[in-house]
């Protein structure tokens, strides 16, 4: 054979191959007759977990799988696996998933969207996914550089899921334009809903659970038939994702700490949402001091983060930890804020990270990460969480 006849047999094979393997991957598909995608720009973990722990509460055999602060895979018992990615994330390790769930013999399937771009997010719904249900859980800016360059290309981008012929549920209200768009394009219903207004059902969850998450995750479930207080009870079960917003309570050699992970939320809105809120939780202490993780991979968030805190209510300091903090200090600067505020604990260990925000508290502080979870955020948290008193039941 000629290298021409070699190379045509060898993309007739790879071809074969593919169609083979995509039909398969459609055989698991068909046999997980409920399959929930969801996507957005917060809250995406935390809606996956919560619909997958009102399922298996209802006692449907359910597998999910979170992209969040730490991928994981969570098995119908609720045991979870970490996902092992030897060349990083990629797309495909959706089918992989799918596989696992069919293995189980799941009846649903709860899969948090990993793809930024837009036409893999497309791509991943109508190849991947193909599900009966979706959730955008908000537009925010967020991943520019991908989505970018304005918030109104971050929505044209998550629409990418809006199922064929299914439900799409949101609780986004200032482009739904986009959302009524796609999912007439896709023949699918949309559904709006309103953030849970109810704080005792809030107050039972063992951690910071945003009102908007739990109302979607209702509103699926209830078309899926599922009494509220069950689902609501399995809710409360659910773990949390590792970059869920908690809160920790230190008593440091006589210094009174509040430590607030909410290194999840990343872009400008959610960050000052929950920046404000949390100051009025604790407005009764001495300091109060902002750590943002920066990443030299999320230059654009760096800067967006720095020009929006300027106009923020003030913290004592404000301590840049992680890679390229010069980003956001440059353009916090740039935007007013006071560049003596700024502390620079770039490169340190996490326990040097710790001191160094330690010496800033004073009597009693207010400590809060937000920016990234990746990188040292993640640490920085458990670290503080092990220097923490026990949580009570």
């Amino acid at each position: 054979m000629t290298g021409v006849e070699v190379l045509v047999a060898v993309t007739a094979i790879l071809v074969i191959l593919g169609v083979v393997e995509l039909s398969l991957h459609a055989r698991r598909l068909a046999t997980i007759r409920i399959r929930i995608h969801v996507n957005g720009t917060r809250g995406k973990s935390s809606v996956t977990r919560l619909i997958a722990a009102a399922l298996r509460e209802a006692g449907i055999r359910t597998c999910a799988k979170t992209t969040g602060s730490t991928a994981r895979m969570i098995l119908p018992d609720g045991h979870e696996l970490p996902i092992y990615r030897p060349g990083g994330p990629n797309i495909i390790e959706q089918k992989r998933i799918v596989a696992v769930a069919a293995a189980y013999n799941a009846e649903a399937l709860v899969i948090e969207c990993m793809a930024l771009s837009p036409l893999l997010q497309s791509l991943c719904e109508l190849k991947l996914v193909r599900a009966t249900h979706a959730v955008i859980t908000n537009v925010r800016p967020d991943h520019l550089e991908v989505m970018g360059p304005k918030e109104p290309d971050v929505g044209r981008a998550l629409i990418g899921i809006t199922p064929v012929r299914g439900k799409l549920y949101t609780s986004e209200h200032t482009h739904l334009d986009l959302l009524r768009m796609a999912a007439a394009d896709r023949k699918s219903e949309l559904i709006v809903v309103d953030a849970l207004d109810d704080h005792e059902v809030l107050e039972k969850f063992r951690y910071t659970e945003h009102a908007d998450n739990v109302a979607l995750a209702l509103a699926v479930c209830a078309d899926l038939g599922i009494e509220r207080d069950v689902a609501l009870r399995g809710m409360w079960k659910a773990r949390p994702d590792p970059g869920a917003m908690t809160e920790r309570r230190l008593d440091f050699f006589g210094r009174r700490i509040v430590f607030v992970n909410g290194f999840a939320a990343n872009d400008p809105v959610s960050s000052e949402q929950v920046w404000s809120l949390t100051l009025e939780r604790h407005n009764g202490v001495q300091r109060t001091i902002a750590v943002f993780n920066c990443r030299n991979d999320r230059p654009d968030r760096s800067r967006a983060l720095g020009e929006a805190c300027a106009a923020w209510r003030p913290a004592d300091h404000v301590v840049l930890m992680g890679s390229s903090t010069h980003l956001f200090a440059d353009a916090a600067t740039r935007a007013g804020i006071d560049a003596t505020k700024l502390v620079f604990v770039e490169g340190l260990p996490v326990e040097e990270v710790f001191e160094r925000i330690v010496s800033l508290t004073g009597e009693s502080a207010l400590v809060m990460g937000m920016g990234n979870i990746g990188g040292d955020g993640l640490k920085l948290a458990a670290y503080f969480a092990n220097r923490a008193a026990p949580e009570r039941d």
